[in-house]
Parts: C-alpha cells; sequence; structure tokens
C-alpha cells in the first residue's frame, strides 16, 4: 500500500493531471469525428440514392451539416474552400429541384420530398445570412451569389407547392349588357 506522501507527491500528482487532460482531449475529438462520419454517411446515402423524394430528404438533413463545414472552414482561414462547400451544395440543391420538377408530381397533392427540402433550405439560407455577416465585405459578393442560387431554388419549390390559382372572387363580365 502505498504512504499518502506517495500519492500526492508532485510528479504523482502531474502524471495524474496528464492523464485526465489526455481523456478529455480523447473525449473532445470523438465528436468531430463522429460529425465527420455522419456527414460522410449522409452524402455516400446521397449520392447512391435514386429516388428522387428520399433523395431530397437526405440533401435537407446534409444542408446543415455543409453549412457547419463551411464555416469551420472559415474559422480555419479556408475561404475558398468554404466557398466551395456551399457551392457544391448549391448544385447539389439545383439538380434536385430540377429532378422533383421533372417527376411530374403535383407537389400540392404530393409534397414528399418538396417540402422537406423547401423548408431545409428556408434555414440554410438563413444561416449562409448570418455566415455572410461575418465575413469581410469583399468577400460577401462571392457567398452572396450562391445564397441568391439557393434562394431561387427555394422559390420553383414554393411555385410547386403552393401554384397561383386564378382569383376566385375577380369580378364577373356582366352578362346583362352595358347601357
Amino acid at each position: 500500500m502505498k504512504s499518502e506522501d506517495e500519492t500526492h507527491s508532485p510528479s504523482v500528482m502531474k502524471a495524474q493531471i496528464q492523464i485526465r487532460i489526455a481523456v478529455v482531449a480523447a473525449l473532445a475529438l470523438c465528436g468531430p469525428l463522429a460529425a465527420q462520419d455522419r456527414t460522410a454517411d449522409d452524402l455516400s446515402r446521397y449520392q447512391h440514392e435514386t429516388d428522387p423524394v428520399r433523395k431530397a430528404r437526405v440533401l435537407a438533413k446534409l444542408g446543415d451539416e455543409q453549412v457547419d463545414l463551411a464555416k469551420k472552414q472559415l474559422k480555419a482561414d479556408q475561404e475558398v474552400e468554404s466557398l466551395h462547400t456551399l457551392e457544391t451544395y448549391r448544385d447539389e440543391v439545383h439538380d434536385m429541384v430540377t429532378a422533383l420538377h421533372n417527376l411530374g408530381v403535383d407537389a400540392e397533392k404530393r409534397p414528399a420530398g418538396f417540402k422537406e427540402l423547401q423548408i431545409s433550405l428556408r434555414e440554410t439560407i438563413r444561416r449562409i445570412d448570418e455566415l455572410i455577416l461575418t465575413l469581410n465585405v469583399d468577400k460577401r459578393p462571392f457567398f452572396r451569389e450562391v445564397r441568391n442560387d439557393l434562394f431561387t431554388d427555394q422559390n420553383r419549390l414554393i411555385d410547386q407547392l403552393f401554384p397561383r390559382k386564378p382569383d376566385r372572387g375577380a369580378a364577373k363580365s356582366d352578362s346583362r349588357g352595358s347601357p
């Protein structure tokens, strides 16, 4: 059995502190690694999915993950990589909106995929707006272009989900003739 002096010696205490630091550091690394694995899994599922509706649902989840990655890249002074991440997402969204449109499905009656992607886009655009405000003024136009393209695709989805109908309360022509 160790004496009380041995367990409280500076070298033993220093070793215990180093072990605790190592454990905390290892745990801290597990979170980001798990997030990277989840993003990679979702991206793989998206790329291999053949059904446009299921693919749209996976893409809706990927939006948050890709914006988070873009933010991390900006914090690491990787503006070009961050912009590329958002451009890739924009291209995926555009392709998905086109694929959903080409299904010929009435999105108003069968909104699966359309609705999830539109809701996700609304949130993603808000998050990109916040990201843009953190940028230097000279870098903003490039990111705004991506944001505006996403906004255009979101509006296409809204138009499909809520098509305009003729006004039902519009004045009808007078069948009695004019005076």
